[in-house]
């Protein structure tokens, strides 16, 4: 969808929708009040008639509005001036472009920038707009028999504009926003794939061709002979149970100067998970095609600061295999060695992302990197705890963790620190190994980045648990939500700024 500006007079602006706001005390947006007057207050008669109260994400479509030029004019529930945030703006822009959808209106004028919301500018209210629009038109069809026909009607959105000098500021977020919205929808869209389309080598093989779209990128894949001769044993202990052969994919793109040390990426990319040998249960077990979504929210993060032309050395890391039971597959009971040197005892092959993670972190260690972020679906724990609202984090830096609460707070793409305290590192101790692979029942997902914590000493990092806010498994939303490609976009643009 085309996204541009409008200033002048809004009730003179031809469109077919106008959509402005109102408040739940009866009070009118800046362009309501414009086109109210224009109209000779039909505005107002129609908050009188009850027929909108102004409460929260309310709408009512208004056709043929007297003197105003727009076909129709979409009035938007604002909720209490007062109570106006972050949260409650993203989502009234959310319901507006259900509400466009459902009228199939063509060419919009949304007058939504003016809205007031604390400690937030006009840059920020208009990623905002484009990422809700753009979130509300996704839909993955790419698997359906017949394609459907297009049904999104909707070609243009313009935001109106009181003071011609936020032209600039409004057009080159709309710029980010799109870079923004190009990364999550295509971090969905690799999601939702099924596992016997998205494979290690279709990994790969999209990687590849994100070097050939955008100059800034270069990809290597690493296959299974190399990775087993740098000693990564953990990875292969999960591959070798499958026929599709394991990948070590290494995006980077080249934004900063060619000596900056890198921020690193990692993303786990297990295509599949039936559990291996400590198999899953059936019932649910279609949901692990998004188990790969830690990998596809990288994939999707280096190809928005691509698009975007962030100016940033980035080097994003997916670890992608998948998890199989076989005649060749790893036992519980096996002792692996790293490719860090220590050893792991597999308790349970269910436990794989963090075999596949340890070594990429090991690996990652010649980029000397600035910060480094892995990113994984890693536990059931994590859902427990937190539910889907927030991610959980974990980090061995302080100020790794402030910056990515800050970029989740303003992305509203939310994480929520967890401990890392050396109390739970004995839960993973091992008799006959350097660790095992999970540590009993209790605390499940910090258990699991304590695992991680041994493979990141030597620069700051952290681990994002994601199992409960990158997909949804069941209801009309079922998918993948694309996160966490916002908070890591936010992240990475607010350390090059």
């Amino acid at each position: 969808m085309k996204y541009g500006t409008r200033t002048g007079n809004a009730a003179k602006t031809r469109t077919q929708c106008a959509i402005v706001g109102v408040y739940e005390d009866g009070q009118l947006s800046p362009s309501a009040r414009v086109l109210d007057k224009a109209s000779k207050g039909y505005l107002r008669k129609v908050l009188k008639r009850g027929d909108i109260s102004g409460k929260a994400n309310q709408t009512l479509a208004l056709h043929d509005v007297p003197n105003v030029a727009a076909t129709r004019v979409l009035l938007v529930g604002l909720g209490k001036e007062e109570s106006m945030d972050a949260a409650k703006y993203a989502g009234i822009a959310r319901t507006v472009i259900g509400k466009l959808k459902a009228i199939s209106s063509r060419t919009n004028l949304c007058c939504l920038l003016e809205v007031d919301v604390p400690d937030k500018g006009i840059e920020w209210k208009t990623q905002r707009i484009v990422e809700s629009f753009e979130g509300g038109l996704y839909s993955f069809t790419e698997m359906k028999g017949k394609p459907p026909e297009n049904s999104d009607s909707i070609e243009s959105v313009d935001l109106f504009l009181g003071d011609k000098a936020d032209i600039e500021a409004v057009t080159s977020s709309i710029s980010v926003g799109n870079a923004l919205t190009a990364g999550i929808n295509s971090a969905k869209t690799l999601g939702n794939l099924p596992g016997n389309i998205c494979t290690p080598t279709y990994l790969a093989d999209q990687a590849k061709q994100l070097a050939k779209d955008y100059a800034s990128i270069t990809t290597k894949v690493i296959e299974e002979k190399e990775i087993e001769k740098l000693g990564m044993g953990a990875f292969m202990s999960v591959t070798r149970g499958s026929d599709q052969p394991g990948k070590l994919i290494v995006i980077t793109h080249k934004g900063g100067k060619p000596k900056d040390a890198p921020h690193v990426l990692v993303g786990k990319g297990i295509t599949f998970d039936t559990g291996g040998i400590s198999l899953k249960p059936g019932a649910g077990m279609h949901e692990m095609i998004w188990d790969m979504c830690g990998a596809a929210s990288v994939f999707g993060t280096m190809l928005a600061i691509a698009e975007q032309g962030l100016a940033m050395n980035v080097v994003g890391v997916i670890a992608a295999a998948e998890n199989m039971p076989s005649g060749d597959a790893s036992r519980p009971g096996d002792i692996v060695k790293t490719m860090s040197g220590q050893t792991v005892e597999i308790l349970n092959t269910d436990a794989e992302g963090r075999l596949v993670l340890c070594d990429a972190l090991t690996y990652i260690d010649q980029f000397n990197p600035k910060t480094v972020i892995d990113v994984a679906t890693l536990t059931g724990a994590c859902i427990v705890a937190l539910g889907s609202h927030a991610s959980a984090m974990y980090a061995n830096d302080d100020g790794v963790a402030a910056d990515l609460t800050k970029a989740g707070d303003n992305s509203l793409d939310r994480v929520w620190r967890m401990p890392l305290w050396e109390d739970y590192q004995s839960q993973i101790n091992s008799a006959f190994a350097d660790m095992a692979n999970i540590g009993g029942r209790e605390a499940g997902s910090i258990t699991a980045a304590c695992f991680l914590a041994r493979f990141a000493k030597k620069y700051r990092w952290a681990h994002l648990d994601v199992a409960g806010s990158a997909f949804k498994g069941s209801g009309p939303a079922k998918g993948s939500t694309g996160r966490p490609v916002s908070l890591l976009f936010e992240y990475l643009n607010n350390l090059a700024d």
